[in-house]
């Protein structure tokens, strides 16, 4: 099965990034978020688009 979200921390990790940098790059709609109760997961087609993209300023 296909991983479909992932932690921001983990998020972090994969781009190479600090979580604030992650917290702006929701903020501005470059990565799309889903809440679950309290969690907040990045779908990782956002994850994949960005880093395709390549703007993460």
């Amino acid at each position: 099965m296909e991983v479909l979200a992932i932690s921001i921390n983990d998020t972090a990790k994969a781009l190479g990034i600090g979580r604030s940098s992650v917290y702006a790059l929701l903020k501005s709609g470059k990565l799309d978020a889903i809440k679950i109760g309290r969690r907040t997961l990045l779908t990782t087609e956002s994850i994949k688009r960005l880093a395709q993209s390549r703007d993460m300023a």
